[in-house]
């Protein structure tokens, strides 16, 4: 018997009543049930979540070419309508996710200067290399190593538009939407991580221009564990992961016989793919939990659109957004952030849709960097390799190409 016809007429309106709109629902600790789901079939897809089960499939086989390990989940009007891993990805899987762990930092900052808005009252305006905020970026004498420091906002660190220089062998510069590329310096070196944070390397001034630097989101997230008396995880714990009741999280604090005494403000956060959802929603919501206002809306706002501290580039407070239109295929309220090896939590709102893309190589899903078991089961595909020659072919297996050719596909997948 079909499920209209067992629940009748009568059925389907207490259950409208119960969960009137997607507006109302936030799903439940994985351990009290989780998310609903609308995996059942196509046209339970296209009903309660507005959703084209085929087209999510080609997503789904574009996604998983495109690196080693995959995963592709979808949350629309609140129900989880796609799920597919492969690999090492699996749902309770919690490989490092590298610098998408960027996005969590930032969002930890907005709530940062909303409950300590005293002690900053000039919220994203506040310079932080100051002997309050920074003391140790000070010499004996009170001098900074680089003077132009001085003027580095709050703002700036998470807008990567600091004057640092950004990493890698190639790093690149963008000034008012040209780059061009910049010399190689050295960057953060796990052995002595705030340290090597602070004496990056400037190659102009704050503002100046945008370049993606490890080292800014890291030195806000000093000052958050200056101002707060908590380090970025445990600030995350408190404010975001207990109201919404994730499972067992934590950084990839343990790298070989060296321990991080500090989370990494850059990235490299580990949380199951049903919990990264959970905050991708929070966003959605701008901020709400329930009845709870885990994060302002406003910040949540500026996120998604133009930032007055990077004119530069669309990257706002450690996201990625369309409001230029640079994703011709998704609409110009998107927003996200990507990490190493094709991982990334998207963002639209317009289409009340949340979309967790995983990735990454075997290395990241090791669970000596967590100390959190990784799930047994999944399938090692150590003969992958992208298909040459064909659209599969993405920079860094499935990079911000990948990502961004996904979020599209998904969003065609949208019907009303």
């Amino acid at each position: 018997m079909s499920p209209s016809k067992s629940i009748g007429f009568w059925g389907w309106v207490v259950l409208a009543v119960i969960l009137p709109v997607s507006a109302e629902y936030f799903p439940p600790p994985d351990v009290q049930g989780g998310w609903r789901t609308a995996t059942q079939g196509p046209s339970m897809i296209r009903r309660r979540a507005g959703l084209d089960s085929g087209r999510l499939e080609q997503a789904w086989e574009y996604n998983q070419r495109c690196s080693q390990n995959a995963g592709l989940l979808v949350v629309r009007h609140g129900w989880l309508a796609f799920e597919r891993y492969v690999g090492r990805a699996q749902r309770e899987a919690r490989p490092d996710m590298a610098s998408t762990g960027k996005a969590y930092t930032s969002i930890a900052c907005g709530i940062l200067l909303q409950e300590f808005r005293d002690r900053l009252p000039a919220g994203l305006d506040t310079r932080v290399f100051t002997p309050e905020l920074l003391p140790e970026a000070f010499s004996a004498d009170g001098r900074l190593d680089d003077p132009r420091r001085a003027e580095i906002t709050l703002g700036h660190l998470l807008c990567m538009s600091g004057g640092y220089t950004g990493e890698g062998g190639a790093p690149t510069a963008v000034v008012m939407g040209r780059s061009f590329p910049l010399k190689p310096v050295p960057g953060q070196d796990l052995r002595d991580l705030d340290g090597s944070s602070l004496r990056c390397a400037m190659w102009t001034n704050a503002g100046g221009g945008y370049s993606y630097s490890s080292p800014e989101p890291h030195i806000a997230s000093m000052v958050l564990r200056r101002i707060s008396g908590l380090d970025l995880r445990d600030y995350i714990d408190q404010r975001l992961a207990r109201p919404m009741g994730w499972g067992p999280w934590n950084y990839c604090l343990y790298r070989g016989t060296l321990t991080l005494p500090h989370a990494n403000g850059a990235g490299s956060i580990a949380v199951s793919a049903t919990d990264a959802l959970r905050f991708g929603y929070c966003l959605l919501k701008d901020g709400r939990w329930g009845r709870q206002q885990l994060v302002p809306a406003d910040y949540i706002a500026q996120c998604r659109r133009m930032s007055r501290f990077n004119p530069h580039s669309p990257y706002s407070l450690m996201f990625e957004h369309n409001a230029d239109g640079h994703v011709a295929g998704a609409p110009r309220d998107a927003f996200w952030k990507s990490g190493a090896g094709g991982f990334a939590l998207i963002v639209v709102p317009s289409l009340d849709l949340v979309i967790y893309k995983m990735g990454g190589n075997h290395g990241q899903y090791d669970p000596a960097l967590t100390r959190i078991p990784q799930p047994p089961g999944g399938r090692d595909r150590d003969d992958w390799k992208p298909i040459a020659g064909t659209p599969f072919q993405e920079p860094s297996n499935g990079g911000d190409g990948g990502i961004r050719r996904v979020l599209e596909m998904v969003c065609a997948a949208t019907v009303e």
